[in-house]
């Protein structure tokens, strides 16, 4: 039984791809719903476990196709006793690179109110590895995605346009030593870039200046903002080297090796991530069931 590759669609006509916009727009919307009321009456964010459970889903069948090419002979049982381990070594590293954190001392001086005296109090401001999560590498990875679009939407015009796109193309397939360049630019570029979106130094000194908050052995004010932004700009290099490894080590093995790497880049980013904070909100949401079971003991032993 043979079969013939080609158009899923004959005659893409008006109707069709009338009918077809407004599928992809209601089945989008409704997604959005969905994970809104996950997000409202169930525990974690709604989008990031419905993006959770499409990756999950499709390991097992990737997991078949290895074991399969195991068994095939095409690749060796080391080889995949290999790969696992890499996954599960990639998985301990996400773990321990998103729990990290560098904690700022933060120190507040007695005060006094009144004729209340208030005793000095000591905190710290948390400073995360990767603070800007898995944006880079989606940013990064959609902005070259750029030159395959303009390729397929080219493909009616001249032969000689085309074939100019294709050649530029073929130096930005998924493996290729351009394109890993590109992709580990995009994700340090994005890394600082959205970093210094959610962080500024100069707004956190001010803050910490304005309720009297001071670091130990920082003067307050732009000498605060000066060490915030050193601190940040560390954490913000090794951060973009992490994900640049997370992300380039898969594409680097199914160029070279031709194995269905699956928990890689993005993938295994989104899928530990939600997993760790499902988790966390979890035990916060039991620690409160406590917390009130308690309250509720006491108010009916007191009375």
């Amino acid at each position: 039984m043979t079969s013939h590759a080609g158009p899923a669609v004959t005659d893409p006509g008006l109707f069709f791809r009338i009918t077809t916009i407004i599928t992809l727009t209601g089945g989008t919307c409704f997604l959005m719903w969905l994970g809104e009321q996950i997000t409202a009456r169930g525990i974690g964010n709604g989008t990031s476990l419905i993006i959770f459970s499409g990756i999950v889903a499709g390991l097992p069948e990737a997991l078949a196709v290895l074991f399969d090419l195991g068994r095939t002979g095409a690749i060796s049982a080391f080889f995949i006793l290999v790969l696992l381990v890499i996954s599960f070594g990639l998985v301990y590293l996400i773990v321990f690179v998103e729990r990290s954190q560098n904690r700022i001392p933060v120190q507040y001086p007695r005060r006094q109110v009144g004729n209340k005296i208030y005793e000095g109090d000591s905190s710290h401001i948390p400073i995360k590895i990767n603070t800007a999560g898995v944006i880079p590498p989606i940013f990064a990875s959609s902005i070259l995605l750029f030159p395959l679009t303009i390729v397929n939407f080219s493909k009616s015009g001249p032969d000689s346009e085309v074939g100019i796109l294709e050649n530029i193309v073929s130096y930005l397939r998924h493996g290729e030593p351009l394109y890993l360049f590109l992709y580990v630019l995009l994700i340090v570029f994005f890394s600082f870039f959205y970093t210094a979106i959610i962080f500024n130094p100069e707004e956190t000194a001010e803050n910490l200046k304005k309720y009297g908050g001071f670091i130990p052995g920082r003067r307050p004010g732009n000498n605060t903002a000066a060490y915030f932004d050193y601190v940040l700009t560390r954490m913000t290099v090794l951060g973009s080297a992490y994900l640049s490894f997370i992300c380039v080590l898969p594409e680097v093995l199914i160029a070279k090796y031709k194995v269905p790497f699956y928990l890689g880049g993005t993938s295994i980013l989104i899928v530990v991530n939600v997993v760790m904070d499902t988790v966390t909100q979890v035990q916060t949401h039991l620690f409160a069931k406590q917390y009130q079971g308690l309250l509720k003991k006491f108010n009916k032993g007191s009375k």
